[in-house]
């Protein structure tokens, strides 16, 4: 397969502007508690820091050789942040479409290491996955299935079994996404790759978004965007086969953003932007607490030894140091 990506190797030794590297600072958030049990998760007096600032609209974050990549959806870069606040930008032009309209949401997204130390990363312009390696070498891994393109992939989780699930709404889509004449499926579908072979594991969501495991691997939690949105759990049997479909939580109406992002913590907990904030929720979806912050949450990450919590703002990093451990992803490195 064509390899694709000097210019990328390239911006790698760009500086960012200054204005994004900036000492972390405490901003004005609140950690609304709803449960006493949230205080073994977060310290009463843990603050939320702003770690960078300045851009479109950020996502997919993930934990990668000691830095945060995310993406920059409306920019069309995949950049890096590290825990002091320096920013590098990776990869311009980063969801694989020439010459992109501003400001669309047609950048990479959802980000995952693979066991052979690349990257693999969601294009929502190409639609399409891509395998970034070591030099920032662009190479595509899947696109389509029974010769129809993907929609726009979203967010990816490699499974215990090695298996690589991902959801595949028509976010990145130009025109009224589901209504966009360029799609070419008759769902928004949540995949499962292994062996080589692609194959829907769940047809009958509206827009599929955040995706992960529990820590034992026995339950996927997907999150349904809306809006208002749920997060639907289902039990996954050999071969990842899926059974016992329900609803975790529904979201309520109010606040900023969506059900998007999603990850868990090694208590089994979910933690899960959806409108106006990020909530813990137990395995038996009860709300323990909420995390506000000044503007859309749309995902998070677990860093370092899994007490760190990233989370990608509309236009900023933010960082919270937690007491629970997170699940990182299969291959962190």
């Amino acid at each position: 397969m064509r390899r694709i990506g000097l210019a990328a190797a390239l911006a790698a030794t760009m500086v960012a502007p200054a204005a994004w590297a900036q000492p972390a600072q405490p901003i004005q958030t609140g950690i609304e508690r709803l449960d006493p049990a949230l205080d073994a998760l977060i310290a009463p007096d843990a603050q939320v820091e702003r770690v960078a600032t300045g851009f479109g609209f950020t996502e997919g974050p993930m934990w990668h050789q000691g830095r945060l990549w995310f993406s920059d959806v409306t920019g069309d870069k995949l950049r890096a942040v590290s825990p002091s606040g320096t920013v590098e930008e990776l990869i311009p032009n980063s969801g694989g479409l020439p010459n992109p309209p501003p400001g669309a949401n047609i950048g990479s997204n959802g980000l995952a290491p693979d066991k052979d130390g690349s990257v693999l990363m969601a294009q929502m312009g190409a639609r399409r996955i891509v395998r970034v390696d070591a030099k920032l070498g662009i190479t595509p891994f899947v696109d389509s299935y029974e010769g129809k393109r993907l929609n726009s992939p979203n967010d990816l989780v490699f499974a215990r079994d090695g298996a690589l699930w991902f959801t595949d709404p028509p976010f990145g889509l130009y025109n009224g996404m589901n209504r966009d004449p360029a799609k070419q499926l008759p769902y928004n579908a949540v995949w499962r790759y292994t062996n080589g072979k692609l194959a829907p594991a769940i047809t009958d969501l509206a827009l599929p978004n955040g995706i992960g495991f529990s820590p034992d691997g026995k339950i996927l939690y997907v999150t349904d965007y809306g809006p208002p949105g749920v997060i639907r759990a289902y039990d996954v049997g050999a071969g990842g086969a899926l059974s016992n479909a329900r609803t975790l939580i529904a979201f309520p109406r109010g606040g900023p953003g969506g059900a998007d992002g999603l990850k868990v913590d090694q208590r089994g907990n979910i933690w899960a932007t959806g409108p106006g904030g990020i909530r813990i929720i137990t395995p038996a979806g009860k709300v323990l607490g909420q995390i506000k912050l000044p503007e859309v949450a749309a995902n998070l990450a677990f860093a370092g030894d899994g007490h760190t919590l990233y989370i990608t703002g509309s236009t900023s990093i933010y960082r919270l140091k937690i007491k629970v451990a997170g699940v990182l992803p299969r291959y962190t490195r």
